[in-house]
């Protein structure tokens, strides 16, 4: 058995197994392919990563089709997790605390995943931090002690307020200060984060590894889907598309 995985700035190369045949790695997904890497015949397809704004994002009719081929595919940590609380109802499966966020409608939106971050040939470097990362380190600051449920909250929402292009901690910090917050706090808390912040998409990025290699030991049938995917003019366009790309 074998699985397609599209990854990048979630769990870049320097972070892998350095062997591990069962999985063929891709770079983050756009639109067609999930499709293009369903025509391959893999036992399992997961995405991690994929690309918006600068290019198409993957279709969910492309993940519903390959489902339809038997295809077992995963979510997780990033784009991957929106599909999959988007996706779940109809057989696609979500790991790791990011995609439940989404599943259970604490998050929404788009820009908790996203980041900004430098070439494939320098391994994904990040320039920003993803806001589902900060949320998680502030939450666990607030269990810590380090912060103040109440700060810990409004620091959230000042980084929220950022737009992801510009989001970092440091930009946080000085956003904060600038508006006011007590010196204390943000003191304890800069002490704090170098050692102790929490990459909440890479977590996720591991556990979805871990889920598909489990999957791939139990060798389990090919996927059953309970419905029938509408063959539009619209999706033979994506389908010819994507094969002649």
């Amino acid at each position: 058995m074998r699985a397609i995985v599209f990854a990048g700035p979630s769990l870049p190369p320097r972070q892998r197994r350095v062997s591990e045949p069962a999985i063929e790695w891709r770079p983050p997904a756009r639109q067609g392919d999930v499709y293009g890497a369903a025509l391959t015949g893999p036992d399992v397809i997961g995405i991690i990563d994929g690309y918006f704004e600068i290019v198409p994002t993957v279709w969910h009719k492309e993940i519903l089709w390959a489902m339809a081929q038997g295809i077992h595919v995963f979510g997780a940590a990033s784009s991957g997790a929106l599909r999959a609380a988007e996706l779940d109802a109809f057989g696609m499966r979500g790991i790791g605390r990011i995609y439940e966020w989404f599943r259970d409608g604490v998050l929404e939106d788009d820009d908790e995943v996203a980041v900004l971050h430098g070439p494939e040939e320098l391994g994904y470097p990040p320039l920003t931090e993803a806001m589902v990362n900060i949320r998680a380190t502030f939450d666990e600051a607030a269990r810590v002690g380090v912060l103040m449920p109440d700060i810990a909250a409004q620091l959230t929402a000042t980084a929220k307020s950022l737009f992801y292009k510009e989001r970092t901690y440091d930009a946080v910090l000085t956003r904060a200060a600038v508006s006011g917050f007590p010196a204390a706090p943000l003191r304890d808390l800069t002490a704090w984060l170098p050692s102790n912040r929490i990459d909440q998409k890479r977590c996720d990025a591991e556990a979805l590894l871990d889920a598909i290699r489990a999957h791939l030991a139990a060798a389990p049938p090919p996927l059953r889907v309970s419905y029938t995917l509408a063959e539009t003019v619209a999706w033979q366009a994506a389908q010819q598309a994507a094969e002649d790309s």
